[in-house]
């Protein structure tokens, strides 16, 4: 299970923090990572980190390089996004994802992860 909290409205070049609680499996053997999907488009990746066994490899999608910072606290089970610079193209809903095969982030921006919270609405407005 997830729960995705700190999404809101916030003003272009604000910040946000997203926070997702997770529960039901072992957390430190799963790739976890943030996707977003704005009304009428599909649903993309965001950012993902790896397994710290992995190496806690990081992905950003190009436009949000540099804004945004993922991490992740295996004791808490929780993953976290900082979202710095905020634009009015990073409106959507971000959802909150897990995956147990641990791939590159590359990968799961084409192919996604298996597992999905429900999400949490950021808008940006100006």
């Amino acid at each position: 299970q997830f729960e995705e909290s700190g999404g809101g409205l916030v003003q272009v070049g604000g910040s946000l923090r997203l926070s997702c609680a997770t529960s039901g499996f072992t957390f430190p053997d799963y790739a976890v990572g943030w996707f977003r999907q704005a009304p009428g488009k599909k649903r993309e990746a965001v950012s993902t980190i790896s397994t710290i066994e992995g190496g806690a490899k990081t992905y950003y999608r190009e436009s949000v390089k540099g804004r945004f910072t993922i991490s992740r606290d295996d004791a808490k089970k929780m993953v976290y996004l900082q979202m710095n610079n905020l634009k009015p193209d990073d409106t959507a809903v971000y959802y909150c994802a897990a995956d147990s095969r641990d791939y590159s982030g590359e990968w799961y921006a084409l192919k996604g992860m298996d597992y999905y919270g429900l999400g949490t609405q950021v808008t940006v407005s100006g």
